[in-house]
């Protein structure tokens, strides 16, 4: 693989162990990995100039359903808490097949990609129409990004008393088969892996307390990990209280649902019990501040779990609950939000930062990532603050606080996904006209 440095950033935010912070420094990417990092470095490859630019870790998402590109802004569910909003939603979603699970997946991932994002989890929970899993690994392999995606599912239906229509839900040994086909056939395991699989129910009011046993047993015999939503909001706690007698973050416990290789989904209502649960077991949670917000869930204690050790990481959520799919919005969103609830000192913009990227990779088992560290993967976004975001700004590795929202150039893996602004692994315009065609057909 070819080498490329990038020269003389102004600012370079390591995450690293120490959270160095560097200026002027040097970055030299060669086989996938980081290979040096000082001053004066030379190549016999490609050298991108980064004066002018602060340079991060690529930003990590750790929830995200893309198959919701499809179906922004929907009027039915505009302003719908999160029952009602699923609802409007399930009968357009059981009429998706491949082709939508694909293209919405290129549109998800490529929007992700403008944010800075280089690695990003995907949460798939329906199958209508022939759709797989394999649709969104695929696109992914495409855009470029690094993927976690996760096998989700629901068993119970409207007729059971569950929220889906009966067409979008699927029998439990069924899944749990399909759970082992994709493993199988899309699990990488090894160092600097671009694709590793999940496990993942959709949700305790959508599939049987059998189900979430079963995959967190499966899951653990094939050594991957499982995430689920979870204590969304008051609904999400009412209905575990009358149905299971006991709150989310026991209910969990009680399935196998802890540990270090399990994270959920929102956790906004998790109260102080849960909280110290999830930080002895450390159990993950994805935050997902904008989706939160768009459905009125509420504010997740984030400063309360990070002060509690519980790892965060930061999610966009789906598009249809979002209806945006920016991770560095995401982040200053989060940092805003903890201010809110909890005063202007409760989260600085570099600690949603490092929430965005080492935290996130943390969350999903990847210390090779979220950092920039040499001998880890060489997954790294540049940042141009020379322009009218940054303008008058006297720090400019304040980024969340005064910076650009869309990146300039985005390495994953060593390889450029885009540059100056511009995603250059796909056609993105053509990507985007073939969405829009698909929602067109999805409104008539």
């Amino acid at each position: 693989m070819a080498e490329i440095l990038i020269r003389g950033a102004d600012h370079v935010l390591t995450m690293n162990d120490a959270r160095e912070e560097l200026r002027g420094a040097d970055i030299l990417l060669r086989d996938g990995v980081i290979a040096a990092i000082g001053e004066g470095l030379e190549t016999r490859g490609e050298v991108v100039e980064a004066r002018g630019c602060v340079v991060t870790p690529g930003l990590v998402n750790t929830h995200h359903h893309l198959y919701q590109t499809l179906t922004r802004a929907v009027p039915g569910g505009q302003d719908a808490l999160l029952f009602g909003w699923l609802k409007t939603l399930y009968p357009i979603w059981a009429r998706f097949g491949p082709e939508e699970m694909f293209v919405s997946a290129q549109v998800g991932l490529a929007e992700l990609a403008l944010s800075g994002c280089s690695l990003s989890s995907d949460h798939l929970y329906l199958y209508p129409n022939g759709a797989r899993l394999e649709d969104t690994i695929h696109a992914a392999a495409e855009v470029g990004l690094r993927f976690h995606p996760t096998r989700g599912a629901m068993s119970i239906g409207e007729s059971d008393g569950g929220l889906p229509p009966d067409a979008l839900v699927e029998a439990e040994a069924a899944i749990l088969d399909d759970c082992i086909r994709v493993i199988d056939g899309f699990h990488d395991a090894s160092e600097g892996a671009m694709c590793r699989v999940g496990v993942a129910p959709c949700s305790p009011f959508s599939v049987s307390r059998d189900l979430m046993r079963e995959a967190a047993l499966l899951a653990r015999d094939k050594g991957v990990m499982l995430h689920t939503h979870l204590a969304e909001n008051d609904e999400d706690i009412a209905y575990s209280e009358a149905q299971f007698g006991c709150r989310p973050g026991q209910y969990a416990e009680e399935l196998g649902w802890t540990g270090e290789d399990v994270w959920h989904a929102h956790c906004v209502k998790l109260d102080g019990a849960e909280i110290d649960l999830f930080a002895r077991s450390r159990t993950g949670v994805a935050h997902c501040p904008c989706s939160n917000c768009r459905l009125g869930s509420g504010i997740a204690p984030v400063r309360a779990m990070r002060d509690a050790g519980v790892p965060v990481g930061l999610g966009v959520d789906g598009s249809a609950s979002n209806d945006a799919g920016n991770l560095v919005l995401e982040a200053r969103q989060a940092m805003l939000l903890q201010r809110v609830a909890r005063g202007a000192d409760a989260m600085s913009a570099r600690e949603a930062l490092e929430i965005a990227t080492r935290g996130g990779a943390d969350v999903l088992g990847r210390p090779d990532c979220g950092r920039i560290t040499v001998g880890e993967r060489a997954d790294i976004a540049v940042w141009d603050v020379s322009g009218v975001e940054s303008a008058g700004s006297w720090d400019p590795a304040a980024l969340l606080l005064a910076g650009p929202v869309k990146v300039r150039d985005l390495f994953v893996e060593g390889r450029a996904v885009v540059r100056e602004g511009q995603v250059v692994t796909v056609d993105l315009p053509k990507v985007v006209e073939r969405q829009n065609a698909l929602a067109t057909r999805l409104m008539g």
